[in-house]
């Protein structure tokens, strides 16, 4: 009997480390962090108007993660509030979500599903009695940088005509005269890297052929002269181009080829 009593208390001792372990793991989970539960504040008025109740089930559905609305002030990864990202509008208020977790794998997973279009449809989706509550806040804008360059546009204009208007159009007025096979000044000014182009001209080719700039390039080759009157400027003269040209209303090149 004394074997089976000290058998008895050896298997018993496992059982309860395992029951120890099994019961912890929970706890254990919470304190790493589960992916898969993630804690939102929200405020009172947002949670009455019952958006939560129809947005966050979908949301789980989809991705299997749980989202449980705790009260101001208790731990959360994610809340929707008057701070972060603007996610929300309705009833005169933008909501925004705020990361309080931001490495948390469940928060982000809210965050990017609650900001793409699946969550903007689901959002907008919610209309109870058939009246929309909410929408995607509209997206500001995007401001258009205007380059702008200190030198003396004016003069920038007839340094243009002077030496760049022997093969370009740097003018209404003289798109006539211009080699067809050369850019005007207005298609130049349509390119995105219009500014490295102008700034860097004398570097692409043929310019390096006929062309000094003050300072900047060598001289040329006595075996290789200039085939036509240099174009000798200084960087001022440069600068002046670059503000001349920054004025220009780009060309309208209409849309991209298609190939089919």
């Amino acid at each position: 009997m004394v074997w089976v009593c000290s058998l008895l208390r050896k298997y018993t001792g496992i059982l309860v480390v395992l029951v120890l372990a099994v019961s912890m793991q929970p706890m254990v989970a919470l304190a790493q962090g589960d992916p898969r539960m993630v804690r939102l504040i929200a405020p009172q008025a947002l949670i009455d108007t019952g958006v939560l109740g129809f947005m966050l089930p979908r949301f789980s559905l989809k991705t299997q993660v749980r989202v449980e609305v705790v009260e101001p002030g208790e731990d959360a990864e994610v809340a929707l509030g008057p701070r972060g990202a603007p996610v929300m509008e309705g009833g005169g208020i933008i909501w925004h979500l705020e990361l309080i977790t931001p490495d948390h794998t469940g928060a982000q997973r809210f965050a990017d599903w609650l900001t793409s279009e699946v969550g903007g449809r689901t959002i907008a989706a919610f209309a109870p009695e058939g009246i929309q509550m909410f929408r995607v806040p509209a997206q500001p804008d995007a401001q258009e940088d205007v380059a702008t360059w200190d030198g003396d546009a004016g003069n920038g204009y007839h340094l243009s005509k002077v030496h760049c208007g022997r093969c370009h159009a740097v003018e209404e007025a003289g798109r006539i005269n211009s080699i067809g096979s050369t850019p005007s000044f207005y298609v130049l000014r349509s390119l995105a890297d219009w500014e490295q182009r102008f700034q860097a001209f004398y570097a692409l080719n043929p310019h390096p052929a006929f062309t000094q700039v003050a300072e900047v390039t060598p001289p040329f080759d006595e075996a290789r002269p200039s085939p036509i009157v240099p174009v000798e400027i200084t960087l001022d003269d440069l600068e002046n181009i670059l503000a001349y040209v920054a004025v220009l209303s780009p060309a309208d090149l209409g849309a991209p080829l298609e190939h089919k």
